[in-house]
């Protein structure tokens, strides 16, 4: 893995200079510095790569080839979630985040403010509106990093250290939000039922060392929560702090999780304006009410109105700043690098061109279109839902087929029926891209499948 390589344009890699560097952080090998990597994770081998080419043309060549082999979700019928979602992106945001003063700055950060602080002030303002929260920070990476974020803070606002998990959470950023918590808060879990969180399993897990309860609502099946103010209720009760992970795009119709007793509320902005790619664009929210307690704990950047060097002249800009790793660098709370301003900016431009009856009819189609399509697919013989809680946009069923098997034979038909997330489960997602007829095409396609090994089971 660190065999020695002496490359011809940099200078670190000749012996004496890496010899060098390792005597002055004291470290006898490189190897030292994997040593958190589990050995079951390293390669141990060289990387498996080709020849190199000899002129850039043929590398061009070969990489144009590698890239054609991608089909976005605009090419297929796509009812692929799990965290990075198909919605509308209207023309005019592309055309604002495209425009020279937000597109081009690093982190959207020009040295000069050309409206920049001013379109992050409006994109805050708007989602505290939609969350009906009072502080929504400047966007960070991701969703996964603001609810780590979020249960961080929850974590030094109570002194405690343990974080009771009540939702089914993405494993992908249960992972995530482990691998940023694990030095200070241990997750526990309290399995769900039906779907959501089992009330009577929290209040018996709560305890007056649980920092937080973490809620996801709409949750990895996009099961939405219909318990959050019992959860909130016994949470206080025991000292603790209720962190709620959400999708904003269901909030023009569902009750914003503030409104039923959560603290802080965090997620991802990729639904609003954002597009699917091929991964998606991402960026995270932390939203606290007008609480110094709260605000003073949250790392990131915000921004508002501040004085100037002109008495009575007033310009946007950071606001609390001595909170920030920024001011205090590594005598920070907490480290908060790159911000995903160019995203917050896109999002800011989808509220607004949406408004609050854009977005409510928005929700109401997605939550009509997501019964719909659990309709038709139960439906089909040998298909189940999995719950029956309230779902917006995502949901499970059981087939009687292996899940993959499934997958594998709707993709030669041109169509993406969804993720497997069990042996026999499938994650289905409809936006308001998703038409009827869509569904309907996914439904027939699946009774395709099914109808056969369900006839040869029943002889």
């Amino acid at each position: 893995m660190t065999a020695p390589f002496v490359h011809p344009y940099i200078p670190n890699t000749a012996p004496e200079s890496r010899a060098a560097m390792l005597a002055a952080v004291g470290a006898a090998s490189v190897d030292e510095f994997y040593a958190d990597v589990p050995e079951t994770l390293r390669l141990d081998r060289s990387l498996d790569l080709p020849a190199p080419f000899l002129a850039e043309q043929d590398l061009a060549r070969h990489v144009r080839g590698l890239l054609a082999k991608n089909r976005s979700t605009e090419e297929r019928l796509s009812f692929l979630g799990a965290g990075t979602y198909n919605h509308y992106v209207p023309a005019v945001v592309d055309e604002v985040i495209g425009r020279s003063e937000f597109l081009t700055a690093y982190a959207g950060e020009p040295y000069e403010d050309h409206g920049r602080f001013q379109a992050l002030f409006q994109y805050q303002s708007l989602m505290a509106e939609l969350l009906e929260m009072d502080v929504v920070n400047v966007p960070v990476y991701d969703g996964y990093q603001a609810t780590a974020t979020g249960l961080t803070m929850s974590g030094r606002l109570t002194g405690r250290g343990r974080v009771l998990v009540v939702s089914d959470v993405l494993p992908a950023k249960l992972a995530k939000v482990h691998d940023y918590v694990r030095a200070h808060l241990t997750l526990e879990h309290v399995p769900s039922v039906n779907g959501t969180a089992d009330v009577e399993g929290v209040r018996a897990a709560l305890g007056d060392d649980v920092a937080a309860v973490w809620v996801e609502t709409p949750s990895a099946t996009g099961a939405v929560e219909a318990a959050l103010q019992e959860i909130a209720d016994a949470a206080h009760t025991a000292g603790a702090v209720l962190v709620v992970g959400t999708d904003p795009i269901g909030y023009g119709v569902l009750t914003p999780p503030s409104a039923s007793g959560a603290d802080i509320v965090t997620g991802d902005i990729q639904s609003l304006g954002l597009h699917q790619w091929f991964g998606g664009a991402h960026g995270g929210f932390i939203a606290v009410h007008d609480d110094p307690a709260f605000v003073m704990e949250m790392p990131s950047r915000l921004f508002g109105l501040a004085t100037t060097d002109v008495p009575g002249e007033y310009g946007f800009g950071d606001v609390a700043y001595d909170r920030t790793s920024f001011a205090h660098r590594e005598e920070g709370k907490e480290w908060v690098g790159t911000a995903a301003a160019l995203w917050g900016i896109a999002a800011g431009v989808y509220l607004a061109l949406m408004g609050p009856a854009g977005m409510a009819e928005l929700g109401e189609v997605l939550l009509a279109r997501t019964r719909y399509a659990q309709q038709a697919l139960a439906a089909v013989p040998g298909v189940s839902l999995d719950d029956d809680a309230v779902h917006l946009r995502e949901f499970t069923v059981s087939l009687p087929v292996p899940a993959a098997e499934v997958v594998t034979a709707l993709r030669a038909r041109g169509i993406e029926p969804g993720v497997v997330v069990g042996e026999h489960r499938l994650l289905v997602c409809v936006t308001e891209l998703t038409s009827q007829a869509d569904i309907d095409t996914l439904a027939g396609a699946l009774a395709a499948v099914v109808a056969p090994e369900l006839a040869e089971e029943q002889k």
